[in-house]
C-alpha cells in the first residue's frame, strides 16, 4: 500500500521544516521525511546561529532576496512564537585603507539589497561603544541579530504538526520517480514504506546532490557539482568584553574568523573556511594558532591559550573551490522540466535567516505549477 500527499519534503533541516511547515499551514497533506533520528543535524546545527542582515549578497541574487525577505519573518516567528534571540547588531570591522573601501563597497551592497540602516561609526563612538576594540573603521549593522536554532526548528516542527503534517525519522529515500500524475518515493525504513504525492522538494542539505541522483527523470547534466566548506569554531574559556558580534573583511568562501555570542553571552569564534573532500565534523585543532592570529587583528588582548575546540559545520558549495557558484540554486520546472520537483541545491549561510522567504519561494512556485 501507498500512502498519498500532496507534497513530500525530503530533509529536515531548518530549511527542510520551514517549507513543510508552510505548505501545512496552508492546507496541504504534508510528509517531511529526514535519515537522521531527529531534525536539523546537519548544517542547521552548525553554524554560527546568526541572523543576517543581507549585506554581503549580489544584488537581485537568491541570497539578497532571500535574506532580506527572510530576515524580516524571522524577526516576526521568534517575537509571536516565543524564540529566543536577539538583535545585537554586528559591527564589520577594517583596518587599513584597502579594507575601508571594502566597508563602502559592502555598505553600497547591502543598501542595494534593503539594508537601509547600515552606517559607519566614528573613532569615540567605536571607543565608548567597544573600548577593546581596535578598528580604522566599523561598519555597523544593528538589524543583525542572533536566535535559537533549536528552538526555531523546534517551533517549526510543532507548527508542521499542529496544521496535521507527519515528519517521519530515520527514513532515507532510496528513490523517487516521476509518476502520471506525481511522484513514487520509496522510503529505506525496515517496511520498505512507498508514498505518493503530487509534488517533491528536495531539502537534503548537503545531501541534496546525491538525492537529485535518485530521480531518474532529473537529466544528469543538470545536477549541478558540489564541494565542501568546513568551517572550525573555537570557544573562549574567558569573559570576553564585547556586547555585540564583531567581523573582520570577509574572505573567499566565507565571512572571516568572526566572534559571535550565544544567548548566555557565551563568545565563539569562527567559522575559518577549509576545504574538504568528505563531511567531517571533527575540529581541526591545528587551526588554534591561525585563529588567534586572526582574532587578536581586531582584539589584541585575545589569550590565544583560551581558545578551546568547539564544533564544526560543513557549507556545501556549488562547483569547485577555485570558482564556485555564490548563490542558492532553486530549481523548479523551468529549469529541469520535471512537473512538480523543487531542488535546492547549495543552501548554506545565510540559509537559517532565509529559510521562511525560501518556504515561500518553493510554496509559490509549486502551487502555481498546480494552477
Amino acid at each position: 500500500m501507498a500512502y498519498r500527499f500532496d507534497v513530500v519534503v525530503v530533509g529536515a533541516g531548518v530549511v527542510g521544516l520551514a517549507c513543510a511547515r508552510h505548505f501545512a499551514l496552508s492546507g496541504y497533506d504534508t510528509l517531511l521525511v529526514e535519515s537522521d533520528d531527529s531534525f536539523g543535524t546537519g548544517t542547521s546545527s552548525r553554524n554560527s546561529e546568526v541572523i543576517h542582515a543581507g549585506i554581503y549578497y549580489r544584488s537581485n541574487s537568491h541570497k539578497s532576496r532571500l535574506c532580506v525577505r527572510g530576515r524580516h519573518l524571522l524577526y516576526d516567528y521568534c517575537k509571536s512564537h516565543g524564540v529566543a534571540h536577539r538583535k545585537t547588531g554586528k559591527w564589520i570591522v577594517a583596518q587599513t585603507p584597502e579594507q575601508s573601501e571594502k566597508l563602502v563597497q559592502l555598505q553600497q551592497a547591502g543598501q542595494a539589497n534593503g539594508c537601509d540602516d547600515l552606517y559607519f561609526l566614528d573613532s569615540q563612538a567605536i571607543a565608548d561603544g567597544e573600548p577593546m576594540l581596535k578598528a580604522g573603521e566599523v561598519l555597523c549593522s544593528p538589524s543583525t541579530g542572533i536566535v535559537d536554532s533549536h528552538g526555531l526548528m523546534q517551533g517549526f516542527a510543532t507548527d508542521l504538526a499542529e496544521a496535521g503534517g507527519i515528519i517521519v525519522y530515520r527514513s532515507p529515500c532510496k528513490s523517487a520517480t516521476r509518476t502520471r500524475d506525481g511522484f513514487e518515493v520509496s522510503l529505506g525504513d525496515p517496511d520498505g514504506t512507498v508514498v505518493r504525492s503530487r509534488w517533491l522538494v528536495n531539502a537534503c542539505g548537503l545531501h541534496a546532490i546525491d538525492f537529485a541522483k535518485k530521480i531518474p527523470e532529473l537529466q544528469e547534466h543538470l545536477v549541478p557539482s558540489t564541494c565542501f566548506a568546513k568551517g572550525n569554531y573555537f570557544s573562549y574559556s574567558g569573559k570576553v568584553p564585547f556586547q555585540r558580534l564583531i567581523y573582520p573583511i570577509p574572505e573567499v568562501g566565507g565571512l572571516g574568523i568572526h566572534l559571535t555570542l550565544d544567548l548566555g553571552g557565551q563568545a565563539k569564534f569562527g567559522p575559518d573556511v577549509e576545504w574538504v573532500d568528505q563531511i567531517d565534523y571533527q575540529v581541526n585543532e591545528n587551526a588554534k594558532a591561525k585563529f588567534a592570529k586572526a582574532i587578536q587583528r581586531y582584539w589584541p588582548g585575545c589569550d590565544g591559550n583560551k581558545l578551546q575546540p568547539g564544533y564544526a559545520g560543513i557549507r556545501p558549495k556549488l562547483g569547485k573551490p577555485e570558482n564556485f557558484l555564490d548563490d542558492f540554486l532553486i530549481q523548479a520546472e523551468v529549469d529541469h522540466a520535471v512537473t512538480g520537483l523543487v531542488n535546492l541545491f547549495g543552501i548554506e549561510s545565510p540559509g537559517l535567516t532565509a529559510s521562511m522567504a525560501i518556504a515561500e519561494n518553493v510554496f509559490s512556485t509549486l502551487v502555481k505549477e498546480k494552477m
